[in-house]
C-alpha cells in the first residue's frame, strides 16, 4: 500500500509541472518534498519523475500511478465528507471570511454544493481584505476564511492558532484596451517586452503593487504608473479606456465587466496564492465539513483556469 502522503506529493508535482512549485504549494520545502518522492520510487521500484530544462514531467510509470493515485486520493477526499456527516452537520452555523474576487467566483459554487447536503446549517458571508480574514478567524468573528498573498510581496504574519492550507496559485495577466498590439498574440509575453508601458495599478503600499514591481525589478523593467487605484474593477475600466495597461488575476481579466485585451505573461511572472484559513481547534462539524469541501474543491495548478467542485455524492 502506498503512503497518501506520497501520492498527494506525486500528484501536485504533476500538476504543478515542477518539484519547487509543488512544494510550494504543499508548504514543504524542496529537499523535503523531493525526499517523500524518492521513497515513492523505491516503494514503486520505477522512475516516476524526468527531470527536464523546462521542468519535472512523469514518466509512463508516473502516468500510470497518478492516474489511481488521483481516484484514490478523491476516494478519501469523498470518505471524510461521509464522516463529517455521521459526525451530525444536521445544523449550526458557519461564518466565512472572504475577499471581493473569491467571493464572486470561488465561494457560490461551494456554498451551494454545501447548502444541498446540509440544508440545516445557516450560513453568513462577509468580506475582509487580506490578510484581515485571518484576523477575524483568530478573534471568533469568523470560522473560516479564503485569504490570498501575492509572490513578492511581504507575507503578513498568521495569527497564532490558525492553519493555513493554498487552494489554488493563480497567475497574474496583462490586460490592455481593446485592440492593443500586445494582445494580438496568444504566445506567452515575456516581461522585457512590457518595458516602458504606462501602468495602471494599485497604490505603491498594496501587496499587489508590491508584487508587479518585484517581478519586474528581477527582470530589469521600468513600467511608470500613471494612475493608482485600489480596485481591480477600477484598474479594468481604466485599462479599458486606453489609460494603460495592467496586471490582474486570472480570474479578474477573465470576469472583467469591460472590453479588454487580455494575454498570458511567459513564467516566471507574477502571482498570487489563494488559501483557506480556520482555527487549529475547530468548533463544530459543520465548519469542518465546508472545510473539506474548499479545500477538495480547489487545489489547482498555476495558471490552471478556475472551475468549480463537483457536489458531493447524494446531493
Amino acid at each position: 500500500m502506498y503512503d497518501p502522503t506520497r501520492l498527494a506529493a506525486l500528484v501536485a508535482v504533476a500538476e504543478a509541472g515542477s518539484i519547487t512549485r509543488a512544494a510550494a504549494r504543499l508548504g514543504y520545502t524542496v529537499p523535503a518534498l523531493s525526499q517523500q518522492l524518492a521513497k515513492l520510487e523505491r516503494e514503486t521500484g520505477a522512475e516516476l519523475l524526468v527531470r527536464t530544462y523546462r521542468g519535472t514531467v512523469l514518466s509512463t510509470a508516473g502516468e500510470v500511478l497518478v492516474r489511481h493515485a488521483r481516484l484514490v486520493l478523491g476516494q478519501m477526499e469523498r470518505a471524510r465528507l461521509e464522516l463529517a456527516e455521521l459526525a451530525g452537520v444536521s445544523g449550526g452555523r458557519v461564518r466565512v471570511g472572504t475577499f471581493s474576487t473569491a467571493g464572486m467566483h470561488l465561494l457560490p459554487p461551494v456554498l451551494t454544493a454545501f447548502r444541498r447536503s446540509h440544508p440545516a446549517v445557516a450560513l453568513s458571508v462577509a468580506e475582509y481584505e487580506p490578510p484581515a480574514g485571518l484576523e477575524a478567524v483568530a478573534e471568533g468573528a469568523a470560522d473560516l476564511a479564503i485569504t490570498h498573498t501575492y509572490e513578492g510581496a511581504p507575507d503578513a504574519a498568521v495569527p497564532g492558532g490558525l492553519t493555513v492550507e493554498p487552494l489554488l496559485v493563480e497567475e497574474l495577466l496583462l490586460i490592455t484596451a481593446p485592440g492593443h498590439l500586445l494582445a494580438d498574440s496568444p504566445a506567452p509575453l515575456s516581461l522585457p517586452e512590457l518595458d516602458g508601458l504606462p501602468l495602471v495599478s494599485a497604490p505603491a503600499s498594496y501587496p499587489n503593487r508590491r508584487a508587479i514591481e518585484a517581478a519586474l525589478a528581477a527582470a530589469g523593467v521600468t513600467m511608470p504608473v500613471v494612475c493608482e487605484t485600489p480596485a481591480y474593477v477600477t484598474v479594468c475600466a481604466l485599462v479599458s479606456a486606453g489609460l494603460g495597461v495592467g496586471l490582474v488575476p486570472r480570474m479578474v481579466a477573465e470576469s472583467a465587466a469591460v472590453p479588454l485585451g487580455v494575454r498570458r505573461l511567459a513564467p516566471p511572472g507574477p502571482h498570487r496564492t489563494i488559501a483557506l484559513g480556520w482555527r487549529a481547534q475547530e468548533r463544530g462539524p459543520a465548519v469542518g465539513a465546508l472545510r473539506t469541501l474548499l479545500l477538495a474543491g480547489y487545489r489547482r495548478a498555476p495558471g490552471r483556469r478556475v472551475s468549480a467542485p463537483a457536489p458531493p455524492t447524494g446531493s
